[in-house]
């Protein structure tokens, strides 16, 4: 983690965070903001081309294109990609896990908060590293499922088990969660992911921390157990491998 992930940038993030239900655009563009700054500490943005998973109404959209990269945005999500009124350009309705986009074609495959909303995780990361060029990076971050936020807006319920957060909210607020337990949110820990980015045959784990903590806090994440509590949320960074000789 780069000495600029300081204690004031944690706090900034977490007190935007909390906002947001309320204020979903300030916290979407301060995490849009921030997750520019994390990128390019490991890889360039200017010039590239960058992909992003689960793109929605646009906030990241605008900051990676400011940032100078050619952004390229997907969501399978007809309400995400309408969120602000209007379909920003440059973005497409698509599912993560399978991508309508040329194997090794990207230099940046980024994806921020949505592989909890995939039914198959695996399938999705593995479809991120397809596209991204020999030699690109692979970006993506999730909320742990025993994270504080782990159930979302059912939290802290879903520690006693999604199916008994979910029924919570529904029968307090007499309809279902956006984010529906089995449906379109699911259990992923950092454990798993870590297994799949540290045994994937195309790609080299770089770097695995928590987003949102300071960077002498990194360390939790080497924690088994307690990674999956006080990480909040996890960056794994990968770098796909060099194109394979013919027979080799």
């Amino acid at each position: 983690m780069p000495r600029s992930a300081t204690l004031d940038r944690s706090v900034r993030l977490f007190q935007a965070f909390r906002n947001e239900q309320t204020d979903r655009d300030t916290f979407y563009r301060i995490l849009a903001d921030d997750s520019v700054r994390q990128v390019s500490e490991f890889a360039p943005l200017r010039g590239g081309t960058l992909l992003d998973v689960g793109g929605g109404p646009g906030y990241f959209a605008d900051a990676f294109r400011a940032a100078g990269a050619y952004y390229l945005g997907l969501d399978p999500d007809v309400g995400e990609l309408s969120a602000r009124g209007e379909y920003t350009p440059g973005m497409i309705r698509a599912s993560g896990t399978q991508l309508p986009v040329r194997t090794g074609s990207v230099d940046i495959c980024y994806s921020s908060n949505v592989l909890e909303h995939v039914g198959n995780p695996r399938r999705m990361l593995d479809e991120m590293v397809r596209v991204t060029k020999p030699g690109g990076t692979v970006f993506l971050s999730f909320t742990p499922w025993y994270s504080p936020w782990g159930g979302h807006e059912t939290s802290p319920w879903h520690f006693l088990g999604g199916d008994y957060a979910r029924k919570r909210f529904r029968t307090k607020n007499g309809r279902e969660p956006k984010n529906c337990y089995g449906e379109s949110l699911f259990a992923v820990s950092i454990g798993s992911a870590l297994r799949w980015a540290r045994n994937h045959p195309d790609a080299t784990l770089e770097r695995a921390l928590p987003r949102y903590h300071p960077w002498w806090a990194t360390w939790v994440v080497r924690v088994p157990g307690l990674r999956e509590v006080a990480s909040w949320n996890l960056v794994l960074v990968l770098r796909k491998s060099s194109a394979r000789p013919a027979g080799g």
